[in-house]
């Protein structure tokens, strides 16, 4: 500490978990550096100072001692955790597509159920809903406040839900097509709303032309790289386990092959992919599928490319636990909050928990990341992959 910049500042408990109190204080510098020590007294009057070099006794030695602080260097805006300025007002609406609305029957998958059906829906049932449907809803989800909309997969696909991608460039046909699309992204954005897109880039669908190519071609594909092969063929009839796979594959699902996004050819795809739908239909966020299982470097390099076409998209990371290695201002701005609604449903429905345990865990989960970050968080009581709040 220069002695002529030199202060101190009281910090404030601002909140307390099961395990730690959490203290804090704003400090402000006039030459974007600086070094600080935390001077802890206890009820006795005596104090020490706690610094880079762990506890020292608190005397003005070991103040001034130069070594003995934490460091800032210097501080780089460049560094600096930034989260786009929108996102922190935006009240969110997920939206499944093939579940919400019909408005164009004519794209209706064969064999599709009539909408108002009472048989229980399967996991393999169509029923229809697409882009035009949402179009349709729009004022309705205006009414309710909504200004955020996330679309659950859109691309091309064999399933209803669509999280075995087999082109990410095209529209699913039973959706609807780009056209749709894009009035669909101008109406919102006339009301105000902002679109958010899934992109499920850890896994590629079974009937991709790149996977097809590797079940046919096999150890001589061009594509043979661009997954996590452990042995050829890549067939699968006649496995007893499925954990048996010769191939790695999100959940062990064999229709679902995991991506190598660390292979250079398939990261480009997939960054291109990212940028095109931001570039062609000017799209607000992407929600980011799986995203614990992707490398690090992957989205490091995939903030980069889609903050470069546009400054103030949303990254959203879907990861159900805690999340630190990917917000640390390199990766992802937030991360779907399944920490907060378990804590909510566990307390609320389920009575599993006491209340002074439910305040830990509250107060806990709001100190685990940055403030800006802990602001832009996509908080949620339920989403597809749980049962309904309900």
């Amino acid at each position: 500490m220069d002695e002529f910049y030199q202060d101190t500042k009281k910090m404030a408990k601002i909140t307390s978990d099961a395990i730690f109190d959490y203290w804090q204080v704003e400090v402000s510098v006039d030459f974007a550096r600086i070094q600080y020590l935390f001077e802890v007294t206890d009820t006795e009057g005596l104090s020490i100072l706690y610094g880079d070099k762990g506890c020292v006794e608190n005397s003005l030695e070991n103040f001034h001692a130069i070594g003995n602080g934490f460091k800032l260097p210097y501080l780089h805006e460049i560094d600096a955790c930034k989260v786009p300025d929108w996102v922190s007002n935006t009240v969110w609406y997920q939206i499944f597509p093939e579940r919400f609305a019909n408005g164009n029957a004519l794209l209706n998958p064969e064999g599709s159920l009539d909408w108002d059906s009472s048989i229980t829906p399967q996991s393999d049932d169509f029923f229809g809903g697409d882009l035009q449907g949402i179009i349709d809803h729009l004022d309705y989800l205006q009414e309710l406040g909504i200004t955020g909309l996330y679309l659950c997969p859109i691309f091309e696909s064999t399933s209803n839900h669509k999280y075995n991608t087999t082109d990410y460039f095209e529209i699913d046909r039973h959706f609807g097509d780009k056209e749709t699309f894009r009035e669909l992204v101008e109406q919102a954005h006339q009301r105000g709303m902002k679109i958010m897109l899934d992109a499920v880039f850890n896994h590629i669908g079974s009937q991709s032309p790149q996977w097809q190519d590797v079940v046919k071609n096999g150890k001589e594909s061009a594509y043979k790289d661009w997954f996590h092969i452990q042995q050829f063929p890549v067939m699968t009839e006649k496995l007893a386990n499925k954990r048996e796979l010769p191939y790695h594959a999100f959940g062990f699902e064999d229709y679902m092959p995991k991506l190598n996004t660390a292979n250079p050819e398939v990261k480009d795809y997939l960054l291109k992919v990212a940028t095109y739908w931001i570039e062609e239909f000017d799209i607000d966020a992407w929600r980011l599928d799986v995203a614990n299982e992707i490398d690090h470097q992957f989205w490091k390099d995939f903030r980069k490319a889609v903050l470069a076409k546009k400054p103030d998209l949303y990254i959203l990371g879907e990861v159900w636990h805690t999340a630190q290695p990917w917000l640390n201002g390199d990766e992802f701005h937030a991360v779907m909050n399944y920490p907060l609604s378990d804590s909510i449903k566990e307390y609320f429905l389920r009575g599993v928990k006491k209340t002074d345990q439910f305040i830990d865990e509250i107060n806990g989960q709001s100190m685990y990341y940055k403030q800006q970050i802990s602001e832009v968080m996509f908080n949620l009581l339920d989403s597809h992959d749980t049962e309904r709040i309900l």
